[in-house]
């Protein structure tokens, strides 16, 4: 029994890994500079009108239903949208549901919550959470994986 799940997982990983390498392919083909070691899950929601300003380093996981925008309507200058490019570094992770606003740079090595709404700067290492997002931790450490790898059980 042990043999057949292990089998199942490394070909549903297999599969997964082709899925994950077309999603990169097609982002960047539309425009948007994302490192081909970055997974995106499905249901993305990357802003179109700007797609050259959504910059996401090596290494991360975007999360199922994150929303990334890189122009703000509300904001004009000469009757155009507002454009300011997003920056995500290496290593980060962002949960389901979370909003990254225009004009934020999140650093590395990062997790941001699950449907947190990104409004200003993350310093690396860090996790920030909350509507508004608030750093709610530092010093955190992950790996090439896009996990949080200096966690114990104690400080959870």
């Amino acid at each position: 029994m042990k043999r057949s799940l292990t089998i199942k997982f490394y070909i549903i990983s297999f599969l997964a890994s082709k899925i994950q390498f077309v999603r990169v392919v097609m982002a960047r083909v539309k425009g948007y500079d994302i490192h081909k070691s970055t997974i995106l899950e499905r249901k993305l929601k990357l802003d179109k009108l700007n797609p050259s300003g959504i910059h996401i380093g090596p290494n991360c996981l975007i999360a199922s239903g994150v929303t990334i925008l890189s122009h703000d309507h509300c904001k004009r200058v000469e009757g155009q949208p507002l454009i300011k490019d997003v920056k995500i570094g290496k290593n980060c992770f962002v949960a389901v549901n979370a909003i990254i606003m225009p004009g934020v740079t999140i650093g590395d090595e990062v997790i941001v919550g699950a449907g947190a709404v990104v409004t200003k700067d993350v310093p690396s290492n860090t996790i920030v959470a909350g509507n508004p997002a608030r750093v709610i931790r530092t010093g955190i450490e992950m790996n090439n994986k896009a996990e949080w790898s200096n966690w114990s059980a104690k400080t959870i």
